[in-house]
């Protein structure tokens, strides 16, 4: 298994804040009237891709990836099944979070098996061979093997596919919302993870205290949105997220509370 340049610089990301001890607040607020839903089908028909991997054989890939979750990808919920995408699954960073199944059977080691793993990375130049290419963290590329035979598959290293997009699970994990060491009084960013539904995010705004007003974030990259307001802003803040695919809608009230601090990760009681 060996790696292009191209896909080695997209592996170099790490995000410099480290992961923090998470707050759960009581000020966050469970409105089921700030839910909704629109129908979007998942589960769509399996497609053909090729599969290559990266990292340790047991490991995540590589710690942080173009998403920007740092040592998450290989702690529960994601557990290191995860994947850098080619650039139609990473898609500028629109595709983080987004989750798959995959599995393969072209190969005597294949178990046939799907195994759901989530993009947290790019891998440009990755489509140089097919528009849809999974390199999977050497965990997830094993998983798809039958039991005992993980090391023979990783040994073939680029093998053919089947894949389909589906739905995000983490049971009892909530969105958390990690703020990005750069964020000061009048510009704020967060880095947004463990989205359940669709997983990816098209819209996301903020709303400061005592304020009805809703400020439309941009996406600095990845998973990292940010708001350039020009002026103080007021915690606590509300975020609301509007998923890509189906535009669900989700408020974590309050989730940002005054006084937050850098590189602190803030866990809503919500999620999708």
């Amino acid at each position: 298994m060996a790696l292009t340049l191209l896909r080695t610089f997209s592996h170099f990301f790490t995000i410099v804040a480290s992961l923090s001890t998470l707050h759960l607040l009581p000020s966050s607020s469970f409105n089921p009237r700030n839910i909704s839903f629109a129908s979007y089908t998942f589960y769509s028909d399996w497609s053909h891709a090729l599969a290559t991997w990266y990292g340790p054989a047991q490991g995540d890939g590589s710690e942080g990836g173009a998403c920007g979750y740092g040592s998450s990808v290989g702690e529960p919920p994601f557990s290191s099944m995860i994947s850098a995408g080619s650039p139609l699954l990473y898609d500028s960073g629109k595709g983080c979070g987004s989750c798959y199944e995959v599995k393969c059977t072209g190969n005597n080691g294949c178990s046939g098996n799907p195994v759901r793993v989530v993009i947290t990375d790019a891998c440009p130049g990755c489509d140089s061979d097919a528009e849809y290419h999974f390199d999977l963290s050497g965990s997830a590329f094993g998983a798809m093997a039958v039991s005992g035979q993980d090391e023979k598959l990783r040994n073939a290293g680029k093998i053919n596919i089947q894949y389909r997009r589906v739905e995000c699970s983490y049971p009892g994990v909530s969105i958390a919302f990690r703020v990005d060491s750069g964020s000061n009084d009048e510009y704020f960013a967060i880095l947004i993870e463990y989205e359940g539904g669709d997983g990816d995010l098209g819209k996301v705004e903020l709303k400061e205290e005592d304020s009805g007003a809703w400020y439309t974030m941009e996406r600095s990259w990845g998973a990292v949105w940010k708001l350039d307001k020009g002026s103080p802003l007021n915690a606590p803040f509300s975020i609301r997220l509007t998923t890509l695919k189906s535009h669900s809608t989700i408020v974590a009230n309050n989730v940002i509370p005054k006084g937050w601090t850098l590189a602190h990760t803030y866990r809503s009681i919500v999620n999708f």
